[in-house]
């Protein structure tokens, strides 16, 4: 199965990658899953001009990107919390591309703060559901992610393993299913 990781903080250093790096190694490593990592801080997309129908319809420098998320069978948004909602770099992104209908989705939403991205793990309830996604019911709520993870995405809580092994469990017995009955 094909999983993108959307890292949706442009802001460098970003406390959310770290969450999404760790995430990626558990699903390559210990589920033989093909996870990939759009970093959005890498890749700053134009405001939304035009929809891509294809990944040969977007423009040539990211037509790479395009075919990975045509290309996807689940995502796991992984979110800073902005001003109690998602990352707009989020919406502008998944906006280029047309409605992911039968994709899964997880949310994992972060903060250096004690409720851990709440708020904007909420939010992305409704964002996933007008792009007509299938969303995880587990979500990954990181409360003081910065003593959680270090840069390099390695967990330092080990309190918080459990957290991370509902979260993927969940999430990878949903978009199996999914993928599975197309």
């Amino acid at each position: 199965m094909n999983i993108e990781i959307i890292a949706g903080s442009p802001r460098k250093p970003s406390l959310s990658l770290r969450v999404a790096k760790h995430l990626q190694t558990i699903l390559n490593e210990k589920h033989g899953h093909h996870t990939g990592l759009i970093n959005l801080q890498d890749t700053i997309f134009p405001f939304i001009q035009d929809v891509w129908k294809s990944a040969d319809h977007a423009p040539v420098e990211f037509q790479p990107i395009a075919k990975r998320v045509f290309e996807a069978h689940a995502f796991i948004i992984v979110t800073p919390e902005y001003n109690g909602g998602y990352s707009p770099a989020i919406s502008n992104f998944f906006d280029h591309f047309p409605k992911q209908l039968r994709k899964t989705f997880g949310i994992a939403a972060t903060s250096p703060g004690a409720l851990g991205g709440i708020r904007a793990a909420q939010n992305l309830l409704l964002f996933n559901a007008g792009l007509f996604g299938i969303t995880s019911p587990q979500m990954l709520i990181v409360p003081q992610v910065d003593k959680k993870f270090d840069e390099q995405g390695q967990l330092m809580d080990e309190n918080f393993k459990l957290s991370l092994d509902n979260f993927t469990a969940e999430f990878l017995w949903l978009a199996e299913r999914v993928a599975n009955a197309l």
